[in-house]
């Protein structure tokens, strides 16, 4: 015959026990779904087919790069470890029956509360916002190198527009000579071998202009490449090349660097594996596991269970996986030191690429090219009147056409410089022209 004792307190049992699954279900309800597969996946964009502006490259880029919507996923992802860290460990539910005989049978219905010891919790979730702001500042470094590529791509971009405007102004002053030359060569003034080398130095202008026109299809592809186009749309890109930035003072470069978002990157880390440190020794304090529940046995009064039980650290303190996150730890520290040791010796040998393509770059500017330029149309005047031979002329030609290879090199080289700057240290104010 059942006993009704039992059922008074089994009764209660059951009902708390499906209320704490009610409770964990709509808990699990309410979480988002971060792994949907409806999730929309990364897709490229293309810009308008316009004069395309550095500030309307850059917006592209810091929307649209593919390094950057990595960076973004991964960010999002970390809410996922966010609530994970938060959550609680879950009950126990266990039901056990001794022998199968009605007469000698016995059953007990109980449930199992762990109880978290040792702010294992806190721990969890300390560690878990550690990882979300370490996603963040990685983040914030791909977009401040996705910034600094294309202004790089940008101006490599202006580069080559200014090759081939330079490339075709110089095939205008080839064409020149050959027709004067071939003109002198009719009237039998000079040997028709000087009309072979003015023919053959037009060639070779012609083929500085080919290379410069594919050097530009090039450089347009690389810039828009980084929104996630490989066929860039954009016809030419608005700037002037001969627009040169500034360099920085060492001590102002020194600043940059403590504040620099690679910098930030590995002081993060360090927090997050002391967050991961704090976990592991958590670990070590065991976790007692409290028991309620009623045992029923035949011809006997219905007995109440109360228990109480601890793992003891014998064999497992977790003593592998503390040493591991302390060596961890020492490593983050290493790495913020290798870090900075990095950034100031790359920041340093940058400044003075940008140093000396500024000195370079001032002296084509005010003494090299008028020079050469003068001595180009005193030369060309003097052959057209028939007082400097061809091979003068064409030496002086040569001398500036050279002049002007070496000049936008040099302004090419300047940007570049900078370019690697900012993207060594993600500087946000940056000069965009409209």
């Amino acid at each position: 015959m059942r006993n009704p004792a039992f059922h008074s307190v089994l009764l209660p049992l059951t009902i708390a026990a499906f209320s704490i699954i009610s409770v964990a279900t709509a808990a699990q309800s309410v979480l988002p779904d971060f792994g949907s597969s409806n999730t929309p996946v990364y897709a490229p964009t293309t810009e308008p087919a316009a004069t395309l502006t550095l500030a309307a490259a850059i917006q592209l880029a810091l929307a649209n790069n593919p390094d950057i919507a990595l960076a973004r996923r991964e960010y999002a992802a970390t809410e996922g470890a966010l609530i994970q860290g938060q959550a609680r460990p879950n009950p126990e539910l266990s039901f056990v029956q001794e022998d199968t005989r009605s007469a000698t049978r016995s059953s007990a219905l109980q449930i199992n509360l762990p109880i978290e010891m040792g702010g294992k919790r806190q721990a969890r979730i300390d560690a878990s916002q550690r990882g979300r702001e370490l996603a963040a500042a990685e983040m914030t470094q791909r977009q401040g190198e996705a910034r600094a590529a294309v202004i790089g791509a940008f101006f490599d971009v202006l580069s080559a527009q200014e090759r081939i405007r330079l490339a075709q102004q110089t095939l205008s002053l080839t064409q020149r000579v050959t027709e004067v030359t071939s003109k002198r060569v009719i009237a039998g003034k000079i040997s028709p071998v000087e009309e072979t080398k003015a023919h053959v130095a037009e060639a070779q202008v012609k083929v500085e202009l080919s290379q410069a026109q594919g050097d530009l299809r090039i450089a347009r592809q690389k810039l828009s490449a980084l929104w996630g186009n490989a066929t860039p749309r954009f016809e030419r890109v608005d700037g002037a090349v001969v627009d040169l930035p500034e360099v920085p003072s060492a001590v102002v470069l020194d600043r940059r660097i403590l504040q620099s978002p690679s910098l930030r990157r590995t002081e993060v880390e360090l927090q997050r594996r002391v967050a991961l440190t704090r976990v592991e020794q958590t670990k070590r304090t065991p976790d007692p596991t409290i028991s309620l529940g009623v045992k029923r046995a035949p011809e006997s009064t219905n007995q109440i269970l109360l228990g109480v039980s601890l793992p003891l650290p014998f064999f497992d303190g977790n003593q592998g996986n503390l040493l591991e996150a302390l060596r961890r730890e020492d490593k983050a520290r290493d790495e913020i030191t290798a870090n900075r040791l990095r950034l100031h010796s790359e920041v340093l040998q940058a400044r003075e690429r940008l140093l000396t393509a500024r000195t370079e770059v001032d002296a084509l500017r005010n003494e090299v090219l008028p020079g050469a330029q003068s001595a180009y149309e005193a030369a060309g005047k003097g052959f057209d009147a028939g007082k400097f031979s061809f091979l003068e002329t064409l030496d002086a030609q040569r001398t500036l056409i050279q002049a002007r290879t070496q000049y936008l090199r040099a302004l090419a080289e300047t940007h570049r410089a900078a370019s690697e700057i900012e993207r060594l240290l993600g500087d946000p104010s940056i000069e965009q022209k409209q």
